[in-house]
């Protein structure tokens, strides 16, 4: 076997095996996969979007987390959206503003950093040429793509009165939106139908030819600027040209003597860290699955590590965050103490949760050991596609809060926190897991169950991705329509509200590879639309 991919799209996979069957490491593969996804899946990242991802080369003695980051404009200030502001999400993943402007449009956009993240891992740590490792996503986007259920699912979100901005009213944003997902009759593109851009091809051609250097500070970049300065955006030549990506050690845990390593603030690894020793603290593989008991740990256990997560996590370039206390075994036990006595944690929210679906996710293991497991993303779409170019930007404004003196205030520069844990497990110094999940607040919930059900149900990673889930990131349980209605009934008699979601397979999506019996398995949340794949 030269290796294994799983990933949200199955145009992706295949994308990554191509490569790993043409000689490349998992780190060629993984970013054949990005740029692939990127096509396929154009809301759900791309080359205006941002990430983060583990590599971990062991022969090699390379074990890196590298940042990518979307940044507010050099421009921003803490206080510009201050009178605008009108509420968050109950998950916490949005700021609303009464005028939807960091939502939507051109001053919702923050510098991208996926080319940066993915040139720099492929010349660091891959094997291949940037231009042989895009040729797979460069031919499907010549070909056309097919609309897929779930890439349709997500245009077609209704967002009610939540305050958001509806997908299809992003797609209609922008000339070349309107052109490329839109039927000739006006209406949205369907499952089944092709999509066609040939302006992104374009792009993804001269990125191929002139690498990162044409993103950030050559053509491409004064195209981008000057869109961005004809209609009120932030980002200009300087915020293009001082891009970097930032390279930083994992931050670690253990579970069940199984070392954890996962990506540092302000990405998600550290809250899962801290969830994953607080559930530490319990027997749970003597419960059953899905219990109220266990289901009553789960949810405590999430809304201590959410309130330590508003409290604290948020850049470490501009604010303080008190990791060692936080992942220490002390702080562990304390909150541990307080569940046990039936205690519940007070985690107040003003609206109606939803499953941030704006992200997607690779893993990957070669035939040499070496690991890459990426998340990256548009925050949520912009809605805004420069003429000629094709992408749509990211909309990461939305995740700044607007009020100034808060861990995740908006400050020029800064990189907005996110909850993107791309994860590895090892067994001694070898990894014998890689995870990632897309879903907003949700991944690190996600996360958390997927490894608790290898780890302390036995399950299989396809089994452990797809059994039922709930999150708890507000004083209600949140629960999947699998979860049988007798649990949540006992467990709103012990005085928790309980929301039931519609979709059998809820709250984030993980995917992840495991090594069992010597041999690399994978599972894709069936939740999405992908698969797990061998070279």
């Amino acid at each position: 076997m030269r290796g294994i991919v799983v990933a949200a799209q199955p145009e992706a996979a295949e994308a990554g095996v191509e490569i790993l069957r043409q000689g490349g490491n998992a780190v060629d593969a993984a970013i054949a996969c990005a740029f692939s996804q990127g096509v396929v899946d154009p809301q759900m990242c791309g080359i205006g979007g941002f990430g983060a991802m583990q590599i971990c080369m062991p022969k090699q003695g390379v074990h890196s987390v590298l940042e990518f980051f979307a940044r507010a404009p050099l421009s921003a200030t803490p206080e510009m959206w201050a009178d605008k502001f009108i509420g968050q999400s109950r998950d916490g993943f949005v700021f609303l503003l009464d005028d939807q402007s960091n939502d939507i449009g051109y001053g919702s956009v923050g510098t991208p950093g996926n080319v940066a993240g993915y040139t720099e891992a492929l010349s660091r740590f891959g094997t291949m040429k940037l231009r042989d490792v895009m040729a797979p996503a460069i031919a499907q986007s010549r070909r056309g793509v097919m609309v897929r259920p779930y890439v349709h699912y997500y245009w077609a979100l209704d967002h009610g009165n939540d305050g958001q901005v509806n997908v299809e009213d992003k797609l209609r944003f922008s000339e070349t939106g309107r052109q490329v997902y839109f039927r000739p009759d006006g209406r949205l593109k369907r499952p089944g139908d092709i999509l066609r851009n040939p302006e992104m091809t374009r792009t993804l051609e001269r990125i191929a030819e002139g690498g990162a250097d044409s993103f950030y500070r050559g053509d491409i970049a004064r195209e981008i600027a000057a869109d961005m300065a004809a209609r009120g955006g932030g980002i200009t030549l300087e915020d293009l040209a001082a891009y970097r990506v930032r390279e930083k050690s994992p931050c670690w845990g253990e579970y069940r003597g199984l070392r954890v390593a996962s990506n540092p603030p302000p990405a998600g690894g550290g809250s899962l860290i801290e969830l994953l020793h607080i559930l530490a603290q319990f027997d749970l593989g003597a419960l059953e699955h899905n219990s109220v008991e266990h289901l009553r740990i789960l949810a405590e256990a999430m809304k201590w590590m959410t309130i330590d997560k508003d409290a604290h996590m948020g850049d470490p370039d501009f604010v303080d965050v008190p990791m060692e206390r936080l992942l220490s075994a002390a702080h562990a036990r304390a909150l541990a103490v307080r569940i046990r006595a039936g205690e519940k944690a007070a985690v107040p929210r003003a609206e109606e949760p939803r499953d941030p679906p704006d992200t997607t996710v690779v893993c990957v293991v070669d035939a040499a050991g070496n690991a890459v497991s990426m998340t990256h993303t548009l925050g949520i779409p912009s809605g805004v596609i420069t003429p000629g170019l094709g992408f749509m930007y990211n909309g990461c404004m939305s995740g700044f809060d607007p009020r100034p003196g808060r861990a995740a205030s908006i400050a020029p520069g800064k990189s907005r926190a996110s909850a993107m844990a791309p994860t590895l497990l090892f067994e001694g110094d070898a990894p014998c897991m890689v995870l990632a999940a897309p879903g907003g607040t949700y991944i690190v919930p996600a996360l958390a169950q997927a490894i608790s059900n290898v780890v302390d149900f036995g399950m299989s990673m396809a089994e452990a991705v797809a059994a039922p889930r709930i999150v708890a990131l507000s004083d209600t349980i949140d629960v999947a329509n699998r979860i049988p209605h007798g649990t949540t009934d006992a467990l709103a008699a012990l005085g928790y509200p309980i929301a039931r979601s519609y979709q059998s397979y809820a709250f984030g999506a993980p995917h992840g590879l495991a090594l069992r019996d010597g041999a690399w398995q994978g599972g894709a949340d069936p939740q999405r639309d992908g698969m797990a794949m061998r070279a």
